[in-house]
């Protein structure tokens, strides 16, 4: 059964308390290594999720006329 897709709020809150763990420095290395790399998965969720608003919003904007050219920011 796969996992439920995390919503971007839900990721970011996960993603903050990760950070917050990691600033603590009261991890070991291995935990460390296990909530770095946790964190990398969240912050591509968010960025992708971000990209794809961003496009839609672009999509919408443009075909109201209202929008001619918006650039998506890189990563």
């Amino acid at each position: 059964m796969s996992k439920k897709e995390e919503s971007f709020e839900e990721s970011i809150k996960k993603l903050e308390e990760i950070v917050k763990k990691l600033e603590s420095g009261q991890c070991s290395l291995d935990e460390s290594i296990k909530e770095y790399t946790e964190g990398m998965r969240l912050a591509k969720i968010c960025g992708d999720k971000l990209n794809e608003a961003t496009e839609n919003i672009n999509k919408i904007l443009t075909e109201n006329g209202k929008l001619e050219d918006f650039e998506i920011p890189e990563n």
